[in-house]
């Protein structure tokens, strides 16, 4: 996949792609940054025929946005087989995977899939400046997960530990700088950068048990993924440390602390992220969450398997 910085790059990176109508997926708030075919500003969407109906006269889909704009463009992408550039907006990484999950309105999920046509990405600092701090926290700490669950679930391999390292010091060292500096370029180019080589592991390993927990609560109550992977990363790690503890180990060293578990809990609250209850979620179902977790891919690529009852117990310590 083709990586440019600066979105001056675009038009160059379109035209090597041999992308001349671009079909643009995006919310209404962003405006096209090249000539487009046609919009799709519905984000998040169920409507993915209609949406792959209205491409018609497009050769490539440009996706501006998060991870729900992102994953839009996937789903019309395998609907189409147009191939997809994507600028991101967050550190959620979606931009590096062929999967994706298709939502509603309100943000619970409706069905998902694999096989999106995936050609380039463009990154732009800027574009990031007007985060509200949540979603900056929260996209951040998903990134992070990437570069933690890279380490030891079972797709691991040596290019995706480079990645997941280069990227867990970058987001360690730069989250609180740019929470303290929201508009400071360089801060935002740095975490940015952290969230790209996050994104990298993440293509190359793929996803463990924290994943898997901020997927389900994410999909049954629509919660931000950001958020529920900054609740769900301690839990995984504290679960798995008694089978993947020198792996955690190398996850810490990159992030300059001797308790991984404690920075990330520290990141996390940067956010005001700190207890499951504070989002809505009733205690009354953790069990059926935990039922939902533990079929996930990222639960069976987890380095120790987790039965229900443990499950249970990890979203009980959440709560």
């Amino acid at each position: 996949m083709k990586v440019r910085w600066g979105l001056g790059e675009l038009p160059g990176l379109l035209a090597e792609l041999g992308i001349e109508r671009p079909y643009l997926v995006a919310s209404p708030r962003w405006e096209p940054p090249v000539e487009v075919a046609g919009r799709w500003s519905e984000v998040p969407s169920e409507r993915i025929a209609d949406a792959a109906r209205a491409t018609d006269r497009a050769d490539g889909l440009l996706a501006v946005g998060g991870g729900s704009a992102i994953d839009l463009a996937k789903a019309i992408s395998v609907e189409t087989g147009l191939p997809i550039v994507s600028v991101p907006t967050t550190y959620s990484g979606a931009e590096w995977t062929p999967s994706f999950g298709v939502r509603d309105h309100d943000r619970r999920m409706r069905g998902g899939g694999s096989g999106a046509n995936l050609a380039g990405i463009v990154y732009e600092p800027e574009l990031t400046l007007d985060l509200p701090n949540e979603v900056t926290v929260g996209t951040s700490l998903n990134a992070l997960a990437h570069t933690a669950e890279a380490l030891y679930v079972k797709g691991r391999n040596p290019e995706g530990d480079r990645e997941a390292l280069a990227g867990a010091k970058l987001i360690s060292e730069w989250l609180p700088q740019v929470v303290e500096r929201p508009n400071d370029l360089e801060a935002r180019r740095n975490l940015l950068e952290g969230a790209m080589h996050a994104g990298a592991a993440l293509a190359s390993a793929g996803l463990g048990l924290g994943h898997a927990l901020a997927q389900a609560l994410g999909g049954r109550y629509g919660l931000p993924h950001g958020a529920m992977n900054a609740l769900s990363l301690p839990q995984a790690l504290r679960f798995n440390d008694p089978v993947a503890g020198a792996e955690i180990a190398r996850f810490a060293d990159a992030m300059g602390t001797d308790d991984p578990i404690g920075r990330v809990e520290e990141l996390a609250r940067l956010g005001g992220f700190e207890r499951l209850r504070d989002f809505g979620v009733p205690e009354t179902e953790l069990e059926e969450v935990a039922a939902a977790t533990r079929v996930r891919p990222g639960a069976r690529a987890n380095p120790r398997p987790a039965t229900l009852t443990a499950l249970v117990e990890l979203l009980r310590a959440m709560w």
